[in-house]
């Protein structure tokens, strides 16, 4: 069993995956803290709603990244952090956590990745007119939605698609897989050579 620290910015919906995959024994692991650069953010109830403890870090009251991402780092050692999931976090994420978290730190985004990083991945898909996109869980690193793939998860564009029904249908997948990669690495099941992601 290991413990999760989930980084959140809005409602929460991946993080409410993670926790009914946690609870329901699907994965070998369980949400020790839930942090939020928001305070209004609607995946802090989630939490609350699950007994699960609540941190509120406002990125604003801060001097620099450096100095903010240390108390993301003090509250995630406080509860004994040993994988952070980022699940709809806002900001992108710095050296300090990096640092202090090398590939313990895993990111989905709703494109198949290397394609439409960055934000509106949904938009950017149906403006360039591919007939595929999908979801990808990655793990972490300096760049913008960089890092190494861990798993990913295909959906069809249809004719009438907008962003927001492109959006819910990439969704539901993501509630699949982030889970599914959780599982894995919780269960030491992947190995990484360079770029590549091996389930051993």
């Amino acid at each position: 069993m290991i413990n999760l620290g989930v980084l959140i910015s809005g409602r929460g919906s991946n993080l409410q995956a993670i926790i009914d995959a946690c609870e329901s024994g699907k994965i070998p692991a369980k949400v020790a803290v839930v942090i939020s650069n928001v305070a209004t953010a609607g995946g802090l109830e989630r939490a609350k709603k699950h007994n699960i403890p609540v941190v509120v870090i406002d990125n604003r009251q801060y001097k620099d990244k450096n100095t903010y991402e240390l108390e993301i780092v003090k509250a995630l050692q406080a509860h004994k952090v040993e994988l952070v999931c980022l699940a709809g976090y806002m900001r992108i994420v710095g050296q300090v956590l990096l640092e202090h978290f090398p590939m313990k730190m895993i990111n989905i985004h709703p494109s198949l990745l290397p394609s439409f990083p960055g934000l509106h991945a949904q938009k950017q898909a149906l403006d360039h007119g591919v007939l595929i996109t999908g979801c990808t869980v990655h793990y972490v690193d300096s760049g913008c939605d960089t890092g190494p793939i861990i798993i990913q998860s295909a959906v069809p564009i249809m004719e009438k698609d907008d962003e927001n029904k492109l959006a819910e249908r990439i969704l539901a997948q993501e509630h699949l897989i982030y889970p599914q990669a959780i599982k894995l690495i919780a269960e030491g099941k992947l190995k990484l050579e360079g770029r590549k992601v091996r389930i051993k």
